[in-house]
């Protein structure tokens, strides 16, 4: 989609409609089926593969278009992985907060190695809402170090970043990981990487507007996060 056009261009349901259904079904534990039966009540039709399709098309649309208002998150980051079950398999979505439990970024990865941690690391530092990091806080998997090495040489992270390997340090992360384990139980798992990579950026960018880190959309005040992301999309809300 590109900024200057419709991007509901050729759909059958409003841009309002369309919009409600994304924003419910990224923020809370229910299924395309549990939303189609809430729309329905609603007295709009709409299949649950219908559904799906909206999320596909508008949840990396959501994440592409908040980044450039995401509060600058700060220099103490708590990193983690935690585990998605994709077309029977297991793949790795890694995380990671700041001290005070904001999003710096994420990542999914088919694998859990040395290569994986830096890409997630070059992904994060690329943000326009992140600083480079004076702590790095992770768990005992061997890959971090590697990989922040590596990054130090070639210049890709400051010098000076300490690595931490204290587990019990990053509750902070593994707490905020409930939240999309949560969301994505309600699903039964995905059938392919692409819909679990596009679904779960959904889910992050709701959650840092949830959180607050959306500049002019308030934590806990919903009607205004509706206003805003509605206005991202160039439609009343």
């Amino acid at each position: 989609m590109q900024g200057n056009k419709n991007p509901f261009k050729g759909r059958q349901f409003t841009a309002e409609i369309i919009l409600w259904a994304v924003r419910w079904y990224l923020q809370f534990p229910i299924s395309y089926r549990d939303l189609e039966h809430m729309l329905c009540d609603r007295g709009v039709h709409v299949d649950h593969n219908t559904l799906f399709r909206w999320i596909q098309a508008y949840a990396p649309e959501l994440d592409k278009r908040i980044r450039r208002h995401v509060r600058m998150t700060n220099g103490s980051w708590r990193v983690d992985e935690t585990y998605i079950r994709v077309k029977g398999e297991w793949v790795y979505l890694y995380r990671a907060v700041d001290a005070s439990g904001q999003t710096v970024d994420f990542l999914l990865s088919p694998k859990r190695d040395a290569v994986a941690a830096r890409r997630f690391f070059r992904k994060a530092l690329g943000q326009p809402h992140t600083v480079n990091p004076r702590t790095i806080t992770v768990d005992k998997n061997a890959a971090y170090p590697i990989a922040t090495k590596a990054m130090k040489r070639a210049g890709e992270l400051w010098r000076f970043a300490k690595l931490r390997q204290v587990k019990f340090l990053n509750n902070i992360v593994e707490q905020d990981h409930r939240r999309i384990k949560r969301l994505v139980r309600t699903g039964l798992g995905f059938k392919s990487f692409m819909t679990a990579s596009r679904t779960v950026t959904g889910y992050e960018a709701m959650a840092m507007i949830r959180k607050g880190q959306v500049v002019r959309a308030p934590a806990n005040d919903m009607g205004t996060q509706r206003d805003f992301i509605a206005a991202f999309f160039r439609t009343a809300a």
